[in-house]
């Protein structure tokens, strides 16, 4: 999965800043940073939360 385009389309379909989705997720804002730029990837706790807000919000986790 490429996480990097799953956050920044989950943030972008929010309409969460980088430091709001940050606060969702319990997390820093750097590591939203990171993670969409595609430096670093989130821990498997984190993924979990990003996949259950993908599926609550209708965003496709893998492209077609």
């Amino acid at each position: 999965m490429n996480y990097a385009l799953i956050v920044k389309r989950l943030r972008d379909k929010l309409i969460l800043t980088q430091e709001e989705f940050a606060k969702l997720l319990g997390v820093s804002y750097m590591s939203v940073n990171r993670w969409e730029s595609g430096k670093y990837s989130p821990t498997t706790k984190i993924k979990r939360k990003i996949v259950e807000l993908c599926k609550e919000n209708g965003i496709a986790l893998e492209e077609k």
